[in-house]
């Protein structure tokens, strides 16, 4: 699939039983809240996977949606198609019980940085983890995943660049 910068591939709300391989270009996953306020969840970069996972494994209405913030191509693999593969090929579920390890070992990382460690410390983090994403990806976003304003954002970037 071929998406634009600013497409949505997946509507909070809506079911979806896929998963993406993001092949080139930068997605996000977000969650608004009732007063519609946006969390950034996490960013999806070459050679990585994105989807709501909780619609995907239960076909329970999706907690987030999955936007295009660059012009991206990403291959769609439904959970059906999924599932057969693992089942006739025993290297295929053994990349995705891998996958799916790394990604929740990644996401309790995320957790006990956000309640451990100062905003700087996730921002360096950020920075390591996303080297290259800053110039295409708007503060706001970065902030929200973060979980700081934007001027904090600014003024640790500040901070960093003086020293």
């Amino acid at each position: 699939m071929t998406l634009k910068k600013g497409d949505i591939l997946l509507k909070q709300g809506d079911i979806d039983g896929a998963q993406y391989y993001i092949l080139s270009g930068c997605l996000r996953a977000f969650h608004l809240d009732g007063q519609g306020k946006d969390y950034t969840i996490h960013f999806g970069i070459k050679d990585w996977w994105i989807s709501d996972f909780t619609s995907y494994s239960s076909q329970e209405k999706a907690l987030m949606t999955v936007e295009a913030i660059q012009d991206s191509v990403i291959y769609k693999l439904s959970k059906k198609d999924k599932d057969r593969l693992c089942n006739s090929i025993s290297k295929i579920d053994s990349f995705f019980k891998t996958k799916y390890e790394r990604a929740f070992a990644a996401f309790q990382q995320r957790i006990l940085a956000y309640l451990s460690q100062t905003a700087k410390e996730r921002y360096v983090d950020f920075i390591q983890t996303y080297p290259n994403i800053e110039k295409n990806v708007k503060n706001y976003h970065i902030a929200s995943y973060l979980g700081i304003t934007t001027e904090s954002l600014s003024r640790i970037r500040k901070e960093l660049s003086n020293n």
